[in-house]
């Protein structure tokens, strides 16, 4: 039979023991927390470094790029290739507004989406619906129809380029507001992703 005074140890004893595991639990929590967020954290900071320097996605917003592009498509926006080689005559590209388009109103981080159809030092011009490049026609598949506008020959200053709609006579694009700085341009846009009846390259 245990003495008074063992009984009082082994009280004591137990009674000791649960603050100590209260305490190992509390520890355990905090630490997940901690690991949480962590994950959180890195998870945030990596989807930022890829949306602004690899890829990201656009919706785009008006009739401008019709056929090809509708109002409503979601396609991937690529940032990575125009590090290593200039917007080439054919591209669909995103861009920023130029200062001309801000003067009349258009927020500066705004995205347009056209095609490159100039390229520097290239001579453009628009006769009796046909686009011109240094006096040779474009072969354009991909247009809703010839543009009804003339453009006398103008030739691509230097870091700049010449963007159009391919819905022609339905777009606010270089034939009215003038030349497309290099630096405003987003990325290159080629994949649509949505709508999924229609998924594939642009």
């Amino acid at each position: 039979m245990a003495s008074s005074e063992e009984k009082d140890s082994a009280l004591e004893t137990s009674q000791t023991s649960k603050p100590s595991a209260a305490a190992s639990s509390g520890s355990r929590f905090w630490k997940q927390v901690r690991e949480n967020i962590g994950v959180v954290v890195i998870a945030l900071l990596l989807a930022f470094l890829l949306r602004t320097f690899v890829a990201e996605p656009r919706y785009i917003p008006s009739h401008s790029m019709l056929p090809g592009l509708e109002v409503g498509d979601r396609v991937v926006v690529e940032k990575i290739s125009y590090r290593f080689h200039p917007p080439e005559t054919g591209d669909i590209i995103v861009f920023n507004p130029p200062p001309q388009l801000r003067r009349q109103g258009y927020n500066p981080n705004q995205a347009f989406i056209k095609r490159v159809v100039g390229e520097p030092g290239q001579i453009l011009s628009v006769r009796n619906g046909i686009v011109y490049i240094d006096g040779t026609p474009l072969v354009e598949n991909y247009v809703a129809e010839p543009p009804t506008y003339q453009l006398n020959p103008v030739q691509v200053p230097k870091n700049k380029l010449f963007v159009m709609g391919d819905n022609r006579n339905n777009s606010n694009d270089s034939h009215v507001w003038g030349y497309l700085p290099r630096k405003n341009v987003v990325g290159r846009a080629f994949f649509r992703f949505w709508p999924l009846n229609r998924i594939g390259s642009v």
